[in-house]
């Protein structure tokens, strides 16, 4: 088994990082999982988290990820974020706005719900979306409740 696997993130923005590591952790929706060489094929959707990059060497990089797609294989995790961020470029005002896309969505998911009897499944997701954006926040230390909360 290889030491190593490649590590690819890209955003819509721009291509964050690729790079041979020995290690990544991942924000699942199902739970967190960590994918290392010679891991099992398997497409995993994320939740809004901190994605940690264990390189050779043994040095870690975080990335603050709004949510997005990993596919993992025995030889290289392809991550593809819909929003993502180094961690130390996480301002409070990207946050801010990371936070305020996230109250878009579910006012928009309550308002289907009021329309469609069956959209309280859109209302779920919103609302854990929006918690797991908080936590994000708290957890690399900024306030999730200054972002504007659209009408």
């Amino acid at each position: 088994m290889a030491d190593s696997m490649q590590f690819d993130l890209v955003s819509p923005e721009r291509k964050l990082i690729s790079v041979p590591v020995r290690e990544v952790r991942l924000p699942g929706t199902e739970g967190d999982l960590t994918a290392m060489p010679g891991h099992a094929p398997v497409i995993v959707s994320l939740r809004p988290g901190l994605v940690t990059v264990v390189a050779d060497d043994g040095a870690s990089n975080e990335f603050a990820v709004t949510g997005g797609f990993a596919e993992i294989n025995a030889e290289s995790v392809s991550l593809l974020a819909e929003r993502g961020h180094p961690r130390e470029e996480i301002t409070q005002e990207i946050f801010n706005e990371m936070m305020t896309e996230a109250h878009r969505k579910k006012k928009a998911a309550e308002k289907k719900a009021e329309i469609h009897s069956a959209g309280e499944e859109f209302v779920t997701a919103a609302i854990k979306l929006l918690a797991d954006m908080e936590a994000l926040g708290t957890h690399i230390g900024l306030d999730p409740n200054q972002a504007s909360i659209p009408d």
